[in-house]
């Protein structure tokens, strides 16, 4: 629509013809207004019966909420109007009649249960703060694939339609492919290692993954968006350091471009970028301090792995993002090269946020007969995977990278609740549709 206005550059002395969705009509006897929404904005439609023709107002003040219209007419200024303008009209066209009943209400005065919006997801997004959470979404990627470009990295595409499994068969979606069994790929993991090592050196991806995880958490998801980043000739630190670049710039974009959206959630005002050095805890600390918090039941001991109550306890005495290193051999995949001053100690790390993990990583073993190793001891056939391992043979660098959730980085962000609030349609346990 060419002569289509948005609300928000609506001006006094213009003629316009909006385009956008009934949003609310107030009928105060002998003068009513519509108000008309659009993706930038509301504006106040003004009706005055005795002054305009019938039919006219009878389509205007008739017409079901949330359906869709065209309003033609002048634009007026009106300093008691919610924008300070409003339209007198003199055309109004109905494009799509909403139904009179609605299953949840997109002005926001009647709150609806997380269940009923996913639902009617569509309906929900009508909503300036839940769109909010989306356009955030988007500038937060902007930022994250902005920085990587600065660090050098090329942007690629791995299959989500694998053999096998990156961590083996366990959390693994099956599907059929061609009379074959195949598997929704848990990570891009195998094959960015394969692209550092083919010349590209230092990749990034944004996509999907799946692990069929039997939970039913606020934090957990069956398909989720990992940010991924893989560089040959970096170690476990320089992979830190890039890490801590992405969620920087991940903050600063939405500080940057999403002001409105963020004043819309009631943000503006308490939004911080984190500040450069995240602190480094290597796995033993890490213990130490949460064993010191005394919050939890029994005290940890080396070897475990650490439990949400656990989480939380280090992530509130220490307070802000910090990274967890030197994490057991056994406990990471087989991937995870081991420190070289103790075969005990891996390269892992892990970002947490005070809330919750956001990231996994490491220094990746390169060394073939190393990896072999690593897949029989975590009791893997190696022959399964030799479309991978093979590729370690014909001279792969030493290289190191990580996984960053997306919609954690997002929730812990925002400060939502549960992680389905930044997705827009969540596959979970219960949820298949829409």
């Amino acid at each position: 629509m060419e002569s289509r206005t948005y609300t928000a550059e609506a001006t006094p002395g213009d003629r316009v013809t909006l385009a956008g969705w009934v949003h609310e009509i107030r009928d105060l006897g002998g003068i009513a207004f519509l108000i008309l929404r659009d993706t930038t904005g509301k504006i106040q439609i003004k009706f005055e019966k005795d002054a305009m023709d019938d039919e006219l107002v009878e389509t205007g003040l008739n017409v079901h909420r949330e359906s869709v219209i065209t309003v033609t007419g002048d634009v007026e200024e009106e300093d008691r109007a919610p924008t300070g303008v409003e339209v007198i009209p003199d055309e109004i066209d109905v494009l799509a009649e909403a139904d009179p009943e609605l299953p949840l209400d997109p002005s926001g005065k009647v709150d609806a249960e997380l269940p009923t919006r996913l639902d009617n997801r569509t309906l929900d997004l009508r909503k300036e703060e839940v769109k909010a959470i989306f356009e955030i979404r988007s500038g937060m990627l902007r930022g994250v694939r902005e920085q990587f470009r600065s660090l050098g990295c090329t942007e690629i595409n791995t299959p989500k339609i694998v053999a096998t499994g990156t961590e083996g068969g366990t959390e693994l979606f099956p599907v059929t492919y061609f009379g074959r069994e195949a598997f929704m790929n848990q990570s891009p993991q195998l094959f960015k290692q394969l692209m550092v090592g083919s010349g590209l050196e230092r990749v990034f991806e944004i996509g999907p993954i799946f692990r069929a995880e039997e939970h039913n958490t606020p934090r957990h998801l069956n398909e989720a968006t990992s940010i991924d980043f893989e560089s040959a000739f970096f170690d476990a630190s320089d992979a830190m350091d890039a890490c801590e670049r992405i969620v920087i710039a991940a903050y600063e974009s939405v500080a940057d471009n999403c002001e409105e959206q963020l004043d819309a959630l009631g943000l503006a005002d308490e939004f911080e970028v984190p500040e450069a050095g995240f602190p480094r805890l290597s796995y033993e600390e890490a213990i130490e301090r949460i064993n010191a918090t005394g919050e939890l039941d029994e005290q940890l001991v080396w070897g475990d792995d650490l439990p949400t109550e656990a989480e939380r306890a280090l992530g509130n005495d220490v307070g802000e993002h910090y990274f967890i290193t030197e994490w057991p051999s056994e406990i990471k995949p087989f991937y995870i090269k081991d420190t070289d001053h103790d075969t005990e100690l891996s390269t892992g790390f892990d970002l947490m946020h005070p809330r919750l993990e956001l990231v996994s990583g490491g220094q990746r073993e390169h060394r073939h007969e190393h990896l072999i190793a690593g897949f029989e001891q975590q009791g893997l056939e190696p022959e399964a995977f030799e479309y991978y391992t093979k590729m370690f043979r014909y001279g792969m660098p030493p290289h190191a990278g990580w996984g960053l959730g997306g919609e954690r980085l997002l929730m812990t962000m925002l400060g939502l609740e549960n992680i389905r609030e930044a997705v827009l349609f969540p596959r979970d346990r219960q949820r298949l549709s829409p």
